[in-house]
């Protein structure tokens, strides 16, 4: 068979089967998708970037040295550059509330135009031959977190990510991207006065058990399926913020959040079904609305973030491609 990259075992360089070399790549794929996805804000793009991350790694899988890198390290190397070269030509991809001021719910919905929108991760991408996301940084995937990460320049970017989310050490991440250590440290340290700007502190975050959030989101969609908006707001925290993209409207507060639910049940009626299903390591579930040939219809897509104190926000997404992301069904039966 052909022999295919330099191991190091002990002091003896051994070679890999094209077989051997697949499968110990391949069970770095969920990590390194939930790597370009922080870095690019978008589940399209992250799939691309990981393709062309493995398609760079076969090409140059003759010229892998156990002895110089870890096949971790070197598959990183291969991924963030990658994704830097995208990012020269991409724009960042922000959520409502970082982009403009903050809206009156009571006012009209707003389109985006032609912003480009971070869109939200579906967990089922991080899962393959039964393994989960138990080696994949749950913080890290937060919405809020990277939608935060978007300020950055694409450089402090990655910085910050392999040095805080993947704990790569300076020396590491210097040589991953081909840079000094002292350029890395300088680029994490302006990374954090950034995050700290726009006030994304994620330490400080104490999430309940995903039994605790699974259990806040059930109730919810109890209350919005009764379109009970009293009870829905009893679910929520002070500060609870909604945005909704592509829509540019978002707002902060219980009651701004009861009088827009107030015209979603007037507008839309109050005969709901949901989907649940999972995204950024966060509870979601899909929302149907039922249509006048009876059958429900697929209106949005909501991510929530649940504190010990309630729900403290839902980015509710309307747009196909984040539908087909989630390969969600355009219809539930009656």
């Amino acid at each position: 068979m052909l022999a295919l990259g330099r191991w190091q075992k002990g002091n003896q360089v051994v070679t890999a089967t094209a077989e051997e070399f697949d499968r110990s790549i391949d069970r770095y794929r969920p990590e390194l998708l939930a790597h370009c996805y922080r870095m690019l804000g978008s589940v399209h793009d992250a799939q691309d970037l990981v393709q062309e991350t493995y398609l760079r790694a076969w090409r140059a899988r003759d010229r892998y040295d156990a002895s110089r890198s870890s096949l971790r390290t070197w598959l990183y190397r291969i991924a963030t550059n990658a994704c830097l070269t995208a990012l020269e030509s991409r724009s960042r991809r922000p959520l409502p509330s970082g982009l403009v001021a903050e809206s009156d719910p009571r006012g009209p919905l707003v389109p985006g135009g032609e912003v480009t929108w971070l869109q939200p991760l579906p967990d089922f991408l991080l899962s393959t031959g039964g393994r989960g996301t138990a080696s994949i940084d749950r913080a890290s995937l937060r919405l809020a977190f990277v939608a935060a990460v978007q300020h950055l320049s694409a450089r402090q970017r990655a910085v910050l990510i392999l040095r805080e989310v993947l704990d790569f050490s300076a020396v590491e991440t210097a040589d991953i991207l081909r840079v000094t250590t002292a350029s890395v440290t300088s680029s994490l340290q302006r990374a954090r006065a950034r995050l700290k700007d726009v006030g994304i502190l994620e330490e400080q975050v104490t999430e309940p058990s995903d039994a605790e959030q699974r259990a806040w989101v059930d109730r919810y969609m109890k209350a919005f399926e009764n379109a009970d908006v009293e009870g829905l707001k009893q679910l929520l925290t002070d500060d609870v913020l909604m945005e909704m993209p592509p829509m540019v409207n978002w707002f902060i507060g219980r009651e701004n959040y009861g009088v827009f639910m107030d015209w979603v049940f007037a507008k839309n009626g109050n005969q709901w079904r949901f989907l649940p299903v999972g995204a950024n390591s966060q509870p979601a579930f899909a929302a149907y609305n039922r249509g006048p040939n009876g059958t429900f219809e697929l209106n949005t897509l909501q991510v929530f973030t649940v504190t010990k104190g309630g729900i403290s926000r839902n980015s509710v997404f309307r747009d196909a491609e984040v539908f087909a992301s989630f390969e969600l069904p355009a219809t539930l039966e009656a």
